[in-house]
């Protein structure tokens, strides 16, 4: 928590507008505008998250989004709020959210020279019960002389500028790179700033949690198979075995291997071939935050960031954390045919 009595808080603004000055002395200001609306978003929704049982927000909105998942109502709503915060800042040419259908293109005379991709909730299964759940986002710079197509946003994540995910949980913190490190901001309430708190994250080289869905075990293959045994029953047997930690939110995972380590797995199986997190607005973004935090995100064979999306809802496999956690299971992989 923020000390009121200090008065040099480094808030996220004045973070990024200085991190701008000192790194990209060319830049016009207008991705400071952009996480300027991105930030808003992200605490109108921490508050209705937060309000969600008292006013009626928990449940069903009685509709489905394109993944054919049922909706909560505050996935409709935060929704609604992201799409506008972005529009109204004059900075976004198209948008890609996981609850529609189709990429948005902005209006003419909103249009800016950026493209977000995000996932207004994730996680949202596990609203009513008060577990952890968040944001997640990327942004693309539009191609020189486009004024805003899809295939802005139909690119390599190593193409991205920026990416983060916000938590909405006991805190709200904000996690973001553009591009220089990785950094958190935690939201204080009480003046209404996400603070500086969790400067250059760097996740450990190798940790000791794995995250994953086991009750999909019966669908792997035989790489993600035997990597999850060697880390239940390790070889050596003065190793102690890994600790498992499954939230089912996709940004509580990701957040807790970001600060300790380890590694968060969803793999394609028999039963999802092509693996069930989407590439553009979660693996991409998630992958980007590790990679910049000096650690590893892959498919199991291949760098997750330098696969090519075919659509905007398109699927992968996606394995990432820790560089010597991910490179094992690479080893598994690569020992398969």
């Amino acid at each position: 928590m923020s000390d009121h009595t200090k008065t040099n808080l480094i808030t996220l603004t004045r973070h990024v507008f200085q991190d701008q000055v000192e790194n990209y002395k060319e830049a016009s200001g207008d991705l400071t505008l952009l996480l300027t609306a991105i930030q808003l978003g992200c605490k109108f929704v921490a508050s209705n998250v937060r309000k969600a049982s008292l006013i009626s927000m928990t449940g069903l909105a009685n509709s489905s989004n394109v993944q054919g998942e049922e909706q909560k109502k505050l996935d409709v709503i935060a929704n609604e709020i992201f799409v506008n915060a972005l529009r109204s800042s004059g900075k976004v040419a198209v948008m890609v959210s996981e609850e529609d259908e189709e990429a948005i293109f902005v209006e003419s005379q909103y249009q800016g020279k950026y493209c977000v991709v995000f996932d207004p909730l994730d996680g949202s299964s596990n609203i009513d019960c008060g577990v952890s759940i968040g944001t997640i986002f990327g942004i693309y710079k539009v191609k020189e002389g486009s004024t805003g197509k899809l295939s802005d946003v139909l690119r390599p994540g190593s193409e991205m500028v920026a990416a983060g995910y916000c938590t909405y949980g006991s805190c709200s913190t904000l996690v973001l790179t553009t591009g220089q490190g990785v950094n958190g901001y935690t939201l204080d309430t009480e003046i209404g700033e996400f603070i500086l708190t969790h400067p250059d994250i760097q996740i450990p080289s190798r940790g000791k949690i794995y995250a994953v869905n086991e009750g999909n075990s019966k669908y792997w293959d035989g790489a993600c198979t035997k990597y999850f045994h060697s880390l239940k029953f390790p070889a050596d047997a003065k190793k102690s075995p890994y600790s498992a930690r499954y939230v089912g939110s996709m940004v509580a995972d990701v957040h807790r291997t970001m600060l300790y380590g380890g590694i968060f797995c969803y793999p394609a199986d028999s039963k999802s071939k092509n693996g069930k997190l989407r590439i553009l607005y979660e693996c991409f973004p998630m992958a980007f935050l590790v990679e910049q935090a000096g650690g590893r995100a892959t498919t199991g064979r291949k760098r997750m960031l330098d696969v090519q999306p075919e659509t905007i809802h398109a699927r992968s496999p996606i394995f990432l954390g820790s560089k010597e956690d991910v490179q094992d299971l690479e080893a598994y992989y690569n020992a398969e045919p």
